[in-house]
């Protein structure tokens, strides 16, 4: 049990923990599910059981969502001090570029490659990217991999100094406006108007970028949860995790049809005829 007020870490039983080898290096990632590939990466500070109801509701929605560990403790309930140390180790690594000027982060390359294998095994026309946080422009970098084809970006906060900035190289940002120019590939994106993390002028940027292809949306702040766990409330200190920290478990409300809209994004491009994506609130 996780010391933040009684609150319970996820003991991930439900999904398998794999080893996965990418080019020499190796990453755990719990898979559970059935059909086309989701590749759901993590916010900081980890895969949080809210990052996990997430990959339960992407995986009952009919895909095999793959969520890979690539900071923290995996199941724990994020509190402000442990996740404040994540956060720290993350900014120095050598995987990641999360100041501005440091372009596309490196292991931008081994989740294609994640990407890569997801589909081998799942069949399908591709695979979805969700990317969250901290790695929420990971899921456009990984659209270089022409398997990913349905990219979800969700407040990403990179570069961290540079609220107008994204996290890509230029060579890489010319590159995948080529590969949706190439292929009509569409963009989705959430962000909430008062997040101080991801602003309305990185959204912006996104869209010079992207042009029609990105579809930005925003959600008032208003309607962020209001108990998020210790380090959202401590730390972030701003409605900011659209579909995990900050959304609110109740028919009709705005974050929750704003993961239906994630659900169905989905569904649109990695099943040729569609399929349901209702589920119960």
């Amino acid at each position: 049990m996780s010391a933040a007020k009684g609150r319970l870490d996820d003991a991930i039983t439900d999904f398998s923990r794999r080893q996965v080898d990418v080019d020499g290096t190796v990453k755990t990632v719990y898979v559970a599910g059935a059909g086309p590939a989701v590749v759901l990466m993590p916010e900081m500070p980890g895969i949080s059981p809210d990052v996990l109801r997430l990959a339960r509701w992407v995986r009952d929605a009919g895909f095999t969502v793959h969520v890979p560990s690539l900071f923290g403790v995996d199941g724990a309930w994020p509190t402000a001090e442990s996740g404040t140390e994540v956060v720290r180790r993350a900014c120095v690594s050598a995987e990641f570029r999360a100041f501005a000027g440091g372009g596309t982060s490196p292991v931008t390359a081994w989740l294609r490659g994640l990407a890569r294998r997801a589909h081998a095994e799942c069949g399908g026309p591709g695979v979805g990217a969700i990317g969250l946080c901290f790695t929420g422009n990971f899921a456009l970098t990984m659209a270089l991999e022409p398997a990913v084809i349905a990219p979800v970006v969700n407040h990403p906060s990179l570069p961290l100094d540079d609220p107008a900035g994204l996290e890509i190289s230029d060579e890489d940002a010319r590159a995948v406006r080529d590969r949706i120019a190439r292929d009509g590939l569409k963009v989705l994106a959430y962000r909430f108007d008062n997040d101080r993390w991801c602003t309305g002028q990185r959204f912006a940027a996104y869209r010079k970028l992207l042009g029609d292809a990105f579809d930005g949306r925003v959600l008032a702040g208003s309607s962020a949860g209001t108990n998020p766990p210790p380090f959202f409330a401590e730390v972030v200190e701003s409605p900011h995790s659209v579909v995990t920290a900050h959304l609110v478990d109740e028919e009709g409300h705005p974050t929750l049809r704003a993961r239906d809209e994630i659900l169905a994004f989905l569904a649109e491009r990695l099943t040729p005829a569609g399929h349901s994506t209702s589920l119960q609130a």
